[in-house]
């Protein structure tokens, strides 16, 4: 039985620059490097890169069976999935100012990729963790903090974060019995210079836009400190507590 780690949306900024450390790092594992999308990078000889639709039960089933016929267990498994912008499936989705911006099916896609498809993910992996010290990573975000939240705005995107935060920490006291190994973690990157924030950056100071670089060894630098027994966590990129 070998264990392996799993990058859930690795063909963006942050996914790739996630399966180049971690391979870097863990070079006796192998890495399934998941996406979408054809990756062209190029990774290390543990990188295997997969094109999946990592947002499908089915795909993510079949993946995990998969797992399960090469006697493998995951040791860690990082999900950089989400939305706040752009044409999805032929939908145009833009953060609302106000509630006059609100639509049933912009919502909805929030949803579906912010808070379920990481769900999905969670459900299937359950019985699937290794037995040593391992964690699932969910990228969310500040602004899914209910009690943090003085501004208003983007409706959806708050709420579909705040959803995952939920979902992660009811999942944690189910894991506890189940893979009690396990450590869950809602991360909170900051504003990373990508594609998904590039038409909010105008506002932000240089010294708070960051790397991808940055923050993928912010976050692999914070997993050796996390404990299964106070899972699950929400923290930033200084490994700084967010309030839920």
């Amino acid at each position: 039985m070998s264990d392996v780690i799993i990058v859930i949306g690795a063909s963006g900024g942050i996914g790739q620059e996630l399966v180049h450390q971690l391979s870097e790092r863990y070079p006796d594992n192998i890495i399934y490097a998941l996406s979408r999308k054809s990756q062209t990078a190029s990774f290390s000889d543990n990188v295997r890169c997969m094109n999946i639709r990592t947002d499908d039960e089915k795909a993510i089933h079949e993946f995990c069976k998969s797992l399960d016929a090469s006697d493998q267990k995951v040791r860690l498994a990082i999900s950089t999935v989400g939305i706040l912008h752009g044409e999805v499936d032929g939908l145009q989705i833009a953060p609302e100012k106000r509630l006059e911006d609100l639509s049933n099916g912009q919502l909805l896609r929030y949803f579906h990729v912010n808070s379920v498809v990481p769900a999905l993910w969670l459900k299937h992996l359950v019985d699937r963790m290794s037995d040593q010290p391992s964690q699932i990573v969910c990228f969310s975000a500040r602004v899914g903090s209910i009690s943090d939240n003085r501004l208003g705005g983007w409706y959806g995107y708050r709420a579909s974060k705040a959803a995952l935060n939920m979902l992660l920490k009811t999942a944690a006291v189910e894991y506890g019995r189940r893979a009690k190994s396990t450590t869950l973690l809602s991360y909170h990157p900051g504003t990373v210079d990508t594609g998904l924030s590039e038409p909010f950056q105008r506002n932000v100071k240089p010294e708070k836009l960051f790397t991808p670089e940055f923050i993928v060894s912010q976050l692999l630098a914070l997993l050796p400190e996390l404990r299964a027994d106070q899972s699950p966590y929400f923290l930033d990129w200084e490994h700084e507590v967010v309030t839920w």
